[in-house]
């Protein structure tokens, strides 16, 4: 059996008072429309008495907004952007905002038909982590007036507002503080070869490389997972000539580094060294704590929500492709070597 939900005419019943004055009352408007605090009190008692339950639905149709972002990530099972979701949503719950968050699994057809559906939805805009080569399905939906914007992976050559880290700068300085300690037997191991931070990621890393005079490195793997990064180091554990220090560009890489070099029964940093793009919180409590290339995750997203929020407001932007730096934060998984 249904029970009919309470509305303000029901209040009005009770009270004897006009639907117009409740519902300035429920909206916060009494002061507005000098109503005094007895007839307040009045409304808010009934209207819990009665259960009440405003119409958000209605009140939003009103107002030409339905109070829901839409998030699109390629991976909630990837810790990084698992962070950069709860994040988002932690931000828009502050703005009276909910969030609608979908997972791509890295599959651009998923991404394409998501956002399909996301489009019917009429949310207020989208936040989206593209995994595909082309974004023209992105810029299709921006093009519609939808307000949307790019974080962590972008477009360089679409109109598309984003907001990442400069992985360049990020991974020339990983690939320096290897040299710098010694080693020149590198290998790096990436992640989609098709997203963007991670195409930067790796002509940061060669140009270190070939402005340091060193040849003998390695660049390979084509996922950021862990089974990526296990797969990878045992392939290059198995050479006759074996890295000094292994560069990830993921912390599920890493993790995956870890679980081969254990297996082989190699040390880190004794035997191996280890870097990786990424940090979180469990890095630190690893048996060997990882130096890591940190990325300024709740930066990212609250700058992204201030652009989204701009374009939902038909505000003007004064930059719309902005990067970040990273900093390098120490621990012990890298070696210095004669």
């Amino acid at each position: 059996m249904s029970v009919k939900k309470s509305n303000i005419k029901d209040i009005s019943k009770v009270t004897g008072l006009s639907v117009s004055t409740i519902s300035r009352v429920l909206n916060g408007k009494a002061k507005q429309y000098r109503i005094s605090e007895k007839t307040q009190e009045i409304v808010f008692k009934v209207a819990e008495e009665l259960d009440y339950v405003p119409n958000q639905v209605a009140r939003n149709l009103k107002l030409g907004k339905t109070k829901t972002i839409a998030l699109i990530v390629p991976s909630l099972s990837n810790p990084f952007f698992a962070n950069m979701a709860a994040q988002v949503s932690i931000e828009l719950q502050k703005t009276g905002y909910i969030t609608l968050i979908s997972d791509s699994n890295e599959n651009e057809e998923i991404e394409r038909e998501e956002l399909t559906q996301i489009v019917s939805r009429n949310v207020d805009g989208i936040l989206i982590s593209p995994c595909g080569n082309y974004g023209d399905h992105i810029d299709r939906v921006r093009s519609l007036g939808i307000p949307l914007v790019c974080f962590d992976r972008y477009y360089a050559n679409l109109e598309i507002p984003y907001v990442s880290t400069d992985n360049f700068w990020g991974a020339s300085e990983g690939a320096r503080y290897l040299v710098e300690h010694g080693h020149k037997r590198i290998a790096c191991i990436q992640g989609s070869k098709q997203s963007v931070p991670n195409e930067v990621r790796r002509k940061g890393f060669e140009e270190v490389m070939k402005q340091k005079g060193i040849s003998d490195f390695t660049v390979t793997g084509s996922e950021f997972t862990v089974q990526n990064g296990y797969t990878e180091t045992l392939l290059l554990l198995q050479k006759l000539v074996k890295p000094t220090a292994i560069f990830s560009f993921s912390n599920t890489i890493a993790l995956g580094c870890i679980k081969a070099l254990k297996e082989f029964d190699l040390r880190i940093p004794e035997d191996i060294s280890l870097l990786t793009f990424d940090n979180h919180p469990y890095l630190d409590y690893l048996s060997v704590p990882l130096t890591s290339i940190a990325q300024p995750v709740n930066d990212i997203c609250k700058i992204a929500i201030k652009l989204l929020f701009s374009l939902i407001n038909k505000e003007e932007l004064s930059t719309n492709q902005v990067l970040l730096r990273p900093k390098i934060i120490l621990r012990k998984s890298v070696n210095s070597i004669s």
